[in-house]
């Protein structure tokens, strides 16, 4: 036998022997993942699907993560509970849902009037946001990994007209995370429902309005056949980041490699998620606006009294909860910051292109 030949035939026998000594060296770990969101809305679970598929095709299929929609483990308002009581090992889900439990979960998701995707990224990744969510995220025993958004979005269906102030006066309106808050200091009365559950509740009349994420979710939920008036903008939400939150306990007994694996599968998903509706949202919402909904914008009057009443409420809450209070002085002076550079660079830009016809 040439030495060459010996040679090729050692190394390929190697190569043969080292891939299955690698792969036995990695543990079999099976988790459950439990949504938030059902099936239908196939961008937010489908944000969940896309992670444990791309930690399956990473390791050999030795990391599994089985996915669940809402309601089939826990409903989908109870997935965090689950999480942080070992019942599932991890969630797929948006914290402005926990805002009951404590208003510091609005920074993870969205602050009203606050962040667009980019600023809450900038925030999130390079701006100190992570750390000091995380801080906050181990008291409730939650590792958090962002993992999708939805951009900025829509402010709802209404069966109703708004004209002005007096038309907030007790509506029963869909509405989760401090936005309701916010709202109910105007006269309207906030229901905090899973998506599942929100066509049948406008359909019986127990809603006057919904607001969910924007055209290609809501045409899917069918809020058009029984509310008219689409409004905009979700002031509420200029950003709205979903996210894995996983057990703190198992995040931490994860090796090394399971772990940066399953960051860069969620950071994928943060991707994938925003850029899907930003693809789909606007043919969407043509859609609906031919099928006969009256596109709307919120009056002014209500968009300055919520705008001062959140501010209000943030410097209220702040004064009596400290944790809130050293997230919402980070993020206001990042805000400040960002704020000055869009005006000078993104903002002009966007406005002179969007006002063009080519």
């Amino acid at each position: 036998m040439k030495r060459r030949t010996f040679l090729t035939g050692a190394t390929m026998a190697a190569g043969a022997v080292a891939a299955p000594a690698i792969a036995q060296s990695q543990p079999e770990v099976r988790w459950r993942l439990a949504s938030s969101y059902p099936k239908s809305l196939d961008t937010l679970y489908g944000a969940g699907v896309e992670i444990s598929k791309r930690v399956a095709e990473a390791t050999n299929n030795k990391f599994q993560i089985q996915v669940f929609a809402a309601g089939e483990i826990v409903g989908g308002l109870q997935v965090l509970d689950a999480v942080q009581n070992n019942t599932v090992e991890c969630a797929y889900t948006l914290s402005s849902y926990f805002i009951g439990k404590d208003p510091t979960f609005m920074f993870e998701a969205s602050v009203p009037f606050g962040f667009n995707v980019r600023h809450h990224n900038a925030w999130m990744y390079h701006g100190g946001g992570m750390q000091l969510i995380r801080d906050f995220l181990k008291t409730y025993n939650v590792y958090n990994l962002p993992a999708g958004n939805t951009g900025a979005q829509m402010g709802g269906w209404f069966r109703k007209e708004l004209k002005g102030l007096d038309d907030l006066k007790g509506l029963k309106f869909r509405i989760a995370g401090m936005g309701g808050q916010i709202l109910s200091r105007l006269g309207v009365v906030p229901q905090v429902i899973a998506g599942g559950d929100i066509y049948p509740a406008l359909e019986r009349g127990t809603l006057d309005a919904v607001e969910w994420a924007g055209p290609y979710d809501d045409e899917k939920l069918g809020f058009q056949k029984v509310a008219q008036y689409y409004y905009y903008p979700g002031f509420w939400e200029g950003s709205a980041q979903t996210s894995l939150y996983v057990n703190l306990e198992r995040w931490n007994a994860l090796p090394a490699d399971y772990k940066a694996i399953l960051e860069a599968a969620c950071a994928e998903a943060n991707v994938w998620c925003v850029s899907k509706y930003d693809a789909e949202n606007p043919d969407a919402l043509r859609r609906l606006v031919g099928s006969g909904a009256q596109l709307k914008a919120f009056p002014k009057e209500i968009m300055d009294a919520a705008y001062r009443e959140g501010f209000a409420l943030y410097r209220e809450i702040a004064a009596t909860n400290p944790r809130f209070k050293t997230i919402f002085d980070a993020w206001s002076t990042f805000r400040d910051k960002e704020y000055t550079w869009f005006r000078i660079a993104e903002l002009p830009f966007d406005y002179y292109v969007y006002s063009q016809r080519s």
